[in-house]
This record gives C-alpha cells, structure tokens and sequence, in this order.
C-alpha cells in the first residue's frame, strides 16, 4: 500500500514532475552525483562558488570525503521554492527527533553542532551522504552563508543503514528503523534504496509507525552503477525499499528548472515531489558545503517539513502528518511539497477552509521570452490560489485513505 497508490495509478504511468537533475557516474571506482556549478543566488555570476559535488558511494580505495574549501554564500534556490523563510516563522522543529539511517552524520559541523546523537558507529561519515541529508534536513545557518535546513531546531538521531563505503545493506537498515523508533524518532529518514528486503524492511516500518514514526524515503536511487543496468543500459525500474513499504512515504526530485532530466533513474510510484536537484548542504568535515543530486536529497526535505509539522501539530499522530503533508501539496501528477501550507493550511473535514495560502513557486528556467514566461507565471500564480481554494472543496481529505491509523504493537 503506498500513500498515493491508488490515485496514482488512475492517473496513469506518466509523470509530469517538477524533478532532479540527476547525472550518475558510473566510470570510476566512486560513484558520485555530479551537479552544475550553482550555489543559490550568484549562480550564472561570474562570481559563483563552483562546489565539489557530493560521492553517493566511495571504491575500496577511495580515500573518505574531506573537508570542502568552498562555501556557498547566499541561500540555496530549494530554500525558496520551498518558501522556508516563510515556513519557519511557524516552526522551525524545535522538540522534534529526526533519525538518520544512511552513511552516518558527523558530529563537528558547525551547522549540526550540539544536536546530533549517534548509535552503532553512526558519528563516523566516511561518505559523507548522510552528513549532507542530515544538512538538509536540520542545519542552521552560519555566519557568511544563507544555507539552512528545512527544521534548523531539529534534533538529529544518527544510525548506520550502509558500509564505510556507503554500500546500504537490509539488515542495517532495518535494524536502524526499529532502533529510531525505540529511541522516540517522530521521523525517520532512509537515504538508500535496496532492491530487495522487501519482508524486512516492511516489517521494519511496521514497527515504526506503531510507535508513532513517520519513515521517509527515497521513490529512486540517486545514481545506477553500471553493473546494475540491464544489457541495452536500461534502468531499473524498481520497486525500491523501504519506500514501496506500506505506510512510507516515498518521495521523488525536482529541479530548479521544473523538469527532471530524462535519463534519471526511474521513480517507482512516488507519494510526494520536492527540490532534490542541485542541492547544496554541509560536507562531513569543516564548515564549507558540497552540492548533489537525487531523489535521496528530496526525501530528506521532506522529512525537515514532516519535523516541522510535527512541532507545529504536536497532537497529530503519523498518519495525520503524512496526509497532511500530501493533502496541502501542490497540485501535480506527484504532488509538490509545500512546507508552509502543511503548517497554515486549516484542515477541517467538515468546514474546508475558505483561504489557502499560495505555495511557494518553481524558479523559471532561463528563457529568450522573458515576458511570455512572465505571462505565464502570474497566470500559474493566479491557478494556483484557484486550484488549492478548489482542493479543499471538492477533493475529500481522506485522499490518502490507504494510509491507515497504526495497530497496536
């Protein structure tokens, strides 16, 4: 059962989505995300901050990430589609427990510093993936730069789900859900997908979302190694676990241009869309960042919103949030993660609420029509505001009816 799932497939198979530019390297004993040379505002200036791109896995001689020499100055492009200066004059996540089980997150960033707790070997980031979504998730910003988390007051809980190397393996990330969960994480991030556990991991996920966690993770894996393609170089095409696990909510990537690049790793029946491409967060080490992309960083946005919604509503159980967080989304073929609307946005099934605050807009890409595009955008704009006051009359709240109240342990 997937969030979604249903509705979905009523839509049919294809995905107009405002997703990642995500480019796999598979040539090379590393497999990294690679990024285009933006940092936020200054991109396109002459003087941007060329950032080092983020590994997603390193080879056995690969030598662990270090410190990045460069630092973003200004706020990232995902802060303000996400509308987060808006977002966090309601809440910023304080009180709120977000558990990573990825790479490990380390415990001297500055952005981080005070609010991480580690278990298992977890405060050890050799990759450095699980420092980055544990950035994007809760890092406040920093004297010289505007980047920031999504829930900046979050407490984060480190657990291994991979290797060293940042392989993932089933038992560690099973192991890592159940752990969080017995530790009072009201939300759990995975940043890996697994082909296979499918047994476990539901299992897993079971465990937590009785115990009033809320698991977050990745619709696609970020990058495919060659050895993963089929014959041709197709992709698979999932599902990926545990996000095809019932009750996860499985999120899929956008880009600063609005559309995902064609030969990304497929989504497998994603509940939720959010900024993944081009993201810039903190490296494990030092106080400058990296940049990547995929539908791993994505989820990890929407597990800061999930955080800041379960400050905000402290009363709201796990099911409540993830409809919450579906429900006030922007209206697309995989709806568009709105954080300020999930906080605002009166959800009352008896008296839909007469006003709905405007979601935060998609940057437009570059284009030779600067007024057409203008245009375009107010006429979006105005959509919008029509479509959202339209949402909550005639689509029912119970939209996400597969998600269902927890059972008792």
């Amino acid at each position: 059962m997937r969030l979604m799932r249903n509705v979905m497939k009523r839509r049919g198979a294809g995905l107009v989505l405002a997703v990642a530019v995500v480019l796999p390297v598979t040539g090379g004993p590393a497999l990294a995300v690679p990024a285009a040379p933006s940092a936020g505002p200054g991109a396109g200036d002459p003087g941007a901050t060329l950032l080092p791109p983020l590994p997603v896995r390193l080879g056995e001689d690969n030598p662990c990430t270090g410190a990045s020499e460069q630092t973003a100055t200004g706020a990232a492009w995902s802060q303000t589609a996400l509308g987060l200066s808006r977002a966090q004059r309601i809440s910023r996540g304080e009180g709120v427990t977000v558990a990573v089980v990825d790479s490990g997150v380390a415990t001297g960033v500055p952005g981080l510093s005070g609010r991480v707790e580690s278990l298992d070997g977890a405060a050890e980031d050799c990759v450095g993936h699980g420092t980055f979504a544990a950035g994007l998730i809760a890092a406040a910003p920093q004297t010289g730069s505007g980047i920031t988390g999504v829930a900046p007051q979050a407490e984060i809980l480190a657990l291994p789900g991979t290797d060293d190397r940042g392989v993932p393996s089933v038992e560690r990330v099973a192991a890592g859900i159940r752990t969080a969960a017995d530790r009072g994480a009201q939300v759990i991030y995975v940043g890996q997908t697994l082909r296979t556990g499918r047994s476990e991991l539901t299992a897993a996920v079971a465990y937590a979302t009785r115990r009033d966690a809320l698991v977050v993770a990745p619709a696609a894996p970020d990058a495919v190694a060659r050895e993963e393609k089929g014959p041709d170089g197709e992709m698979p095409e999932g599902p990926y676990w545990p996000a095809a696990a019932p009750d996860v909510l499985a999120v899929v990537d956008f880009g600063p241009s609005g559309v995902r690049q064609k030969n990304a790793p497929p989504a497998y029946e994603p509940d939720l869309s959010a900024p993944g491409s081009e993201m810039v967060s903190v490296g494990p080490e030092g106080s400058g960042h990296y940049i990547g992309s995929g539908a791993s960083l994505a989820a990890a946005g929407v597990a800061g919103a999930a955080a800041l919604v379960r400050a905000y509503h402290p009363d709201l159980k796990v099911f409540e949030v993830a409809r919450r967080l579906v429900d006030t989304a922007y209206p697309s073929d995989t709806p568009r993660l709105d954080p300020y609307a999930a906080l605002s946005l009166v959800q009352d099934h008896a008296k839909p609420s007469a006003q709905a605050p405007a979601p935060a807009r998609m940057p437009a890409p570059a284009d030779p029509t600067p007024r057409t595009r203008a245009l375009t955008i107010a006429a979006v704009g105005l959509t919008t505001v029509l479509l959202l006051a339209a949402l909550a009359v005639v689509i029912p709240r119970g939209r996400t009816r597969n998600w269902r109240p927890p059972t008792t342990p």
